[in-house]
């Protein structure tokens, strides 16, 4: 065995800066560096060649001990750690709702297991949008590098006592490990990003490189063109890589071996110079808790603001992960790490992480701590979809299982007939439609379709059999002869086909048709806007708020394109919404909320709505009876 003699390299600190600084960039500013996720295949590399290093060499001495191998694993990993999955439980304690708060703890007793890579293969991927929520995404990598340790030192630890070469061991297991990966990228490649088995070849190269130390070349000469060649790769790496390559796969080899050249070539003036100075030495030295506090802070910045983070947030931020990550180097990591090493350590630290992991547990056992919240707002908050209340699956159906409308789903006994004609939207307005009945003498049609727009000869991703559902329904339009037809959806795309609609039934029917725009928009759901407004104000939320995405503008668009076709245009914004916001709740209960998710609205809004145009709709009809 050969192995790099253990002297200090201040190269590899600024190697580490290098990583972690393309980490940060990448999670900050995406758009400035899109590969900039390669700096943690850069850990990977120099972990495999140091901790190999000092294995080989301890081996090679006869004083290896697993026992205090992670002993100084666990002093080095476990202090900055902790204090981080504390700080995040608390604000996420102070700052999450219930349900964000449990998938927290699930995620923190995984990462206290040194298991967050194969949780995060269970729940999505890296790059997914729901993943960009997680506080605790970043430690697939710690999960991943630890699960590494509990085998690697016990197969160094063989091939000594069966005077195998380590080199050769390394190098065929990194073989096998970057084929499987590039085998199963294609079929599989959230699962080749997170399992072990396909990464494994990013630290054994570093294992590799440091077995096989002393038949590397380390004149100068042949150091700098090592050193520059690596810096190129690693360089390309960023702008060429990014979320929507196959990684890692076969683009993995750029960033790995570019590391490795890097790490084999300290002689090079790019290692004396410019990795050794010693600015890039110093964030080299906090880089592992300025990796632990960066993506927990941005992802709690978007948490209480609420919407996408500035530039200068987004800098301030890293800003604060450099404070807070030298504090912990300074007082936290550095006392514990190079203290006096003691049995007691080790036992204290896996207490503390044991705790840590049980303090995820009870978060998920307690469901995110409701009780945290007023028993309104806990209602508020589990508000569902009703939507058994539109006749699903028999009068709003679900394309992907049924093409079939039940036989009463018209009532073809009573006139004027109003046909409603949409998606799940306009089957929301199926309660507010029946409150109506009870005052005025009408009938309802309900041929409403799960994402499908009423739009003809429209092709709407996602929903495959819309167009020929619009071709059906247009059938029955003509066989049922409605004297009113009202359409409605999520008018975001389509009106092209929106109009060759409108224009169809002018010509083939002698039915009025209404076009009743679309309602305000709740990008996270009402029910979690009530929730995120009590965590910051500790009140009920308005009556109304401007946080919807309300569709005035696009009314008037709509209104000036189908007007002169001869349909007439109800705004439903015009109903929800004014100066100060949309409406958000008819009442302080919990059925008072006017959506029960993103657009959806709840029956209470429905009857709201329907009784606000009921008169127009009908053709400004008289009430029947006792009136509204």
């Amino acid at each position: 065995m050969s192995s790099p003699p253990p002297k200090y390299r201040p190269d590899i600190d600024g190697l580490r800066a290098i990583a972690v600084m393309l980490v940060l960039n990448f999670h900050a500013f995406p758009d400035a560096a899109p590969g900039g996720f390669v700096g943690v295949d850069v850990f990977f590399v120099i972990s495999g060649f140091l901790i190999t290093g000092i294995i080989a060499r301890e081996l090679e001495l006869g004083r290896f001990s697993l026992i205090e191998f992670y002993n100084r694993r666990i002093r080095r990993i476990f202090p900055a750690l902790i204090v981080v999955l504390c700080a995040t439980l608390v604000l996420g304690w102070l700052w999450m709702l219930p349900q964000a708060l449990a998938r927290l703890g699930s995620d923190t007793f995984a990462s206290a297991a040194f298991l967050a890579n194969v949780a995060l293969l269970l729940q999505s991927g890296y790059f997914d949008i729901e993943s960009a929520k997680k506080p605790l995404l970043h430690l697939w990598s710690l999960g991943i590098e630890e699960q590494f340790y509990l085998f690697w030192p016990l197969l160094l630890m063989l091939a000594a006592r069966l005077r195998w070469r380590i080199l050769a061991v390394a190098a065929i297991l990194g073989v096998g490990s970057f084929a499987f990966n590039v085998v199963l990228i294609g079929p599989n490649p959230v699962a080749t990003f997170y399992l072990p088995f396909t990464r494994a070849f990013e630290l054994l190269i570093g294992a590799a490189l440091a077995c096989g130390w002393n038949k590397v070349g380390h004149g100068v000469k042949a150091s700098d063109w090592r050193a520059w060649t690596g810096v190129a790769l690693i360089a390309a790496s960023v702008p060429i890589i990014d979320s929507h390559r196959a990684f890692p796969g076969w683009w993995a080899a750029m960033p790995v071996a570019g590391s490795a050249l890097l790490l084999s070539a300290p002689a090079a003036w790019v290692n004396r110079a410019v990795l050794a100075s010693r600015p890039l030495v110093w964030i080299g030295l906090i880089s592992y808790p300025l990796y632990l506090w960066h993506w927990p802070l941005l992802v709690f910045a978007g948490i209480v603001k609420f919407a996408p983070l500035t530039l200068p947030e987004r800098e301030l931020i890293l800003l604060a992960s450099v404070v807070l990550a030298w504090a912990t180097y300074r007082f936290v990591e550095t006392p514990i790490r190079f203290g006096v090493p003691s049995r007691r350590k080790m036992f204290g630290l896996g207490a503390g992480m044991a705790m840590i992991a049980v303090a995820g547990f009870v978060a998920v056992w307690g469901r995110g701590f409701d009780y945290r919240l007023p028993p309104e707002i806990r209602a508020m908050a589990n508000v569902t979809t009703e939507s058994f209340k539109w006749r699903f699956h028999e009068c709003l159906l679900d394309l992907s299982r049924e093409m079939t409308f039940a036989d009463t789903c018209v009532e073809r006994d009573r006139r004027p007939l109003v046909l409603v004609w949409g998606d799940s939207t306009a089957g929301a307005l199926l309660p507010g439609l029946r409150k109506a009945q009870e005052a005025r003498s009408f009938g309802i049609a309900q041929l409403t379709s799960s994402s499908c727009i009423p739009a003809l000869n429209a092709d709407i991703p996602g929903t495959p059999n819309c167009r020929a559902m619009n071709d059906k329904v247009f059938s029955l339009v003509r066989e049922i002869s409605p004297e009113i037809v009202l359409l409605h959806g999520t008018w975001e795309k389509h009106l092209d086909n929106v109009a060759e609609t409108v224009v169809a039934l002018k010509r083939k029917t002698n039915a009025r048709v209404v076009v009743l725009g679309g309602v305000p928009a709740w990008k996270r759901g009402l029910p979690c806007e009530v929730l995120r407004y009590f965590m910051l104000h500790r009140t009920l939320i308005p009556e109304r708020s401007p946080s919807a995405s309300s569709p005035t503008a696009y009314d008037a668009v709509m209104r000036a394109r189908l007007g002169p076709l001869g349909a007439e245009f109800i705004s439903a914004s015009d109903v929800l919404c004014n100066a100060e916001g949309c409406l958000t709740r008819i009442g302080d209960a919990a059925e008072d909320l006017t959506a029960s998710d993103q657009v959806h609205l709840t029956e209470k809004a429905s009857v709201f709505l329907i009784e606000s145009i009921i008169d127009r709709l009908l053709g400004g009809e008289a009430p029947a009876g006792k009136g509204r």
